[in-house]
Parts: C-alpha cells; sequence; structure tokens
C-alpha cells in the first residue's frame, strides 16, 4: 500500500519566483474564503463579521466597494450558484445565502436568509450539489457534514424544515469539493474518526471521504462509500478539471497529495498517486494553467519550523503525476495565505492574507 505521509515539519528547498505581478487590497478585517462571479467583474470575500463586496477593474486587485453585515458566526468558506444568482456562505451551524444582484447593487436586505442545523456553531466550508437544490456544509467541531435543501429554503422562506440531516465523517471536518460530473462529494476530516492509539498508525492522521451526493439528499447517514488516510492533518481538497485525481493539502506533512479518484472507490489503499513536499502548513489550493500548475498555500500559521515564512507553491502537475520533482519555486505572499479562487479567464488568481488583512492578487500568467 502506498500510506500517506505521517506528521513532519519538513519542507522542501525551491528557488524563489519573485512577485509575478502581485497587488493588494487592504481589507477591513482579517480575510478567509473568496469567490468571483463568473463575468470576473464582481469578488466576494468573507471577514469575521460581515461579506466584503468587491469590484474588478481589469488590471490589479479588486478594490473594496462595500461589506455586507454577517448575521451568522464567523463566516468562512464561500461558493457561488451556477446560475450566480445566490452566494452561500458557510457561517454558524449552517451558511447564509445571499442575493449576488443586491449586494452588487448595495440593495437592502440582501442576506436571504440562513441555514440552521443542529450542530455547533463552526461552519467552514460549503458546497452545493450540481442542480443547486442542495447545499453541504462542513462542521468543523461537530465532525459532521450538514445537509440542506437550498431549494426548499429559497421558495418557502428560510426554517428547521431545511435541514435534511449529517453525514458522519472524521474529526474536525474540514475542506469538501464536489466531482465535476456531480456524483460524488468529497469531505476532509483532519483527523480519522474515533480514538486513535499511540502506535496505531493513524496518529495525527487525517481522511478522505468519498460521498455519494444522491444519497446523501435522502438519507446522509448512510451516504460515505469510502473512507481513506490522507496525511497529516489534510485541510482542503479540490479535483481535476477531468475528475480523474483529487489534490489534498496534508497541513502537518507539509504535503501535496495527489489520489486517483476510481481507485479511492475501488483501491483505496493505493489510491495516492502524486505526493509534493511544499513549504510549512499548507492550506487553500487553486489548479491555474488549464489545469498544468496548482498553487499552494503554505501558510506558516504555527510558526513550527524556523527559518520558514509563507509563501505560495507552484508545483508541475504532469512532473508530480510522474513521481518526478514537481515544485518549481515559491512565491512570498503577506501572512498566512489561506484561501484562492481564480478569476475567468484564468490569468489573475485572488489570494487571501488573512494576518495582514490584504486580498492578494497574483499574475498567474507569469509563472513557470
Amino acid at each position: 500500500a502506498d500510506a500517506a505521509p505521517g506528521c513532519s515539519t519538513a519542507t522542501a528547498h525551491a528557488r524563489a519566483l519573485g512577485t509575478a505581478g502581485t497587488s493588494l487590497e487592504s481589507m477591513p478585517a482579517s480575510p478567509l474564503g473568496v469567490v468571483i462571479t463568473s463575468g470576473g467583474r464582481w469578488a466576494f470575500v468573507s471577514l469575521a463579521d460581515s461579506i466584503a463586496v468587491l469590484r474588478s477593474g481589469g488590471h490589479g486587485a479588486p478594490s473594496l466597494v462595500r461589506t455586507i453585515p454577517s448575521p451568522g458566526q464567523s463566516p468562512s468558506g464561500e461558493v457561488l450558484t451556477r446560475d450566480g444568482r445566490y452566494l452561500v456562505v458557510a457561517a454558524g451551524s449552517g451558511a447564509e445565502v445571499i442575493d449576488v444582484a443586491r449586494a452588487e447593487d448595495g440593495t437592502p436586505h440582501a442576506v436571504l436568509g440562513t441555514l440552521t442545523s443542529k450542530s455547533s456553531a463552526s461552519a467552514i466550508e460549503v458546497a452545493l450539489s450540481p442542480d443547486d437544490r442542495y447545499a453541504f456544509v462542513s462542521i468543523e467541531y461537530s465532525d459532521e457534514v450538514a445537509v440542506f435543501s437550498l431549494q426548499r429554503a429559497l421558495a418557502d422562506g428560510f426554517g428547521p424544515s431545511d435541514f435534511i440531516g449529517d453525514i458522519p465523517v472524521g474529526q474536525v471536518a474540514a475542506g469538501l469539493a464536489v466531482s465535476p460530473a456531480g456524483r460524488w462529494l468529497y469531505s476532509i476530516s483532519e483527523l480519522a474518526a474515533g480514538p486513535q492509539q499511540p502506535g496505531s498508525g493513524l496518529d495525527g492522521q487525517g481522511t478522505l471521504q468519498v460521498i455519494s451526493i444522491h444519497r446523501a439528499e435522502t438519507d446522509p447517514g448512510r451516504s460515505v462509500v469510502a473512507t481513506v488516510s490522507a496525511g497529516c492533518e489534510p485541510v482542503r481538497v479540490i479535483t481535476s478539471p477531468d475528475g480523474r485525481v483529487l489534490w489534498v493539502t496534508a497541513r502537518a506533512s507539509d504535503t501535496l497529495l495527489g489520489f486517483s479518484a476510481a481507485r479511492l472507490r475501488t483501491d483505496p489503499a493505493h489510491s495516492i498517486v502524486a505526493r509534493v513536499r511544499v513549504g510549512e502548513a499548507p492550506v487553500g489550493l487553486a489548479l491555474v494553467r488549464n489545469g498544468a500548475r496548482i498553487v499552494v498555500a503554505d501558510s506558516d500559521r504555527y510558526f513550527k519550523t524556523p527559518r520558514a515564512s509563507p509563501s505560495l507553491a507552484v508545483v508541475d502537475v504532469a512532473a508530480a503525476l510522474a513521481g518526478k520533482p514537481a515544485l518549481l519555486g515559491y512565491l512570498r505572499p503577506g501572512g498566512f495565505p489561506r484561501e484562492m479562487a481564480l478569476e475567468p479567464g484564468g490569468r489573475t488568481l485572488l489570494v487571501t492574507n488573512f494576518y495582514l488583512s490584504q486580498l492578494e492578487s497574483v499574475n498567474v500568467t507569469d509563472l513557470p
């Protein structure tokens, strides 16, 4: 079996890549999640108690236009519905739903309502079913993914009946991603479920769960179809454009892992197909250059490694999958790069810098 990596503070050395056409926009508070509308004119950034609305001028960083107070607790991950009408933000024990047109125009009552579960107020990430009828929210400290009927909430008003149930996952639920074909939901947990005994081989190991979206919509408690170890404290997951490979940041392994989506369901013990040592405490990640490169946000949030610093690692996808040296170098961003979103057209990557309260724009066409 190709075992997942253990805990480590050993980072990879690579050349500095300069600034790559970077520009910065100050935020009113520490930013977390970021999304960009399909037309590229607007971006939304979650802050400690509000949602920042930014307009893109086509060059450099988007500019802050306004903030929308958040009725929920600690807004975090964000996703737009496929028609672009609604912004769904993980917050409290579920998510808040925002009317995008009202947010852009500054119209009152942009927040339409809140999806609320029975879990703790520790929502961290959110994903939508391919038809936008259901919302899935990882509840970090309840070790669950809450399932909501977004369609019902929008049609009938927000209430308790919007909550469908919980998907049991590992400890400290974190990242979510939906397969391009819309059949599978992938969930990351920082620790495996149940007690972890010293010497068990699972010390510090987190998990990647494969969830049937169809089953999650009707029977959430029995929707997990596969679980695999995913390194030490994995936190985020994305899929390749064709859905064949999943990329996971193992934060306390300082490693980017690639998983075969097919093997996760048929041969999970041999599902790891790539591993790339990166910088300290990687969190967010994004595919750029039509999937040829991955940018990894090395947060250095715990300051565990002497002389380490926050960085954006640039990884060659083909080399990683071929088992060849794949780390092309590091960009040096501000403090604690956390989440990322790629603008339509693929030219600019937006990065939230949590510690310095900045939104960073990186011209990825300048990357190697």
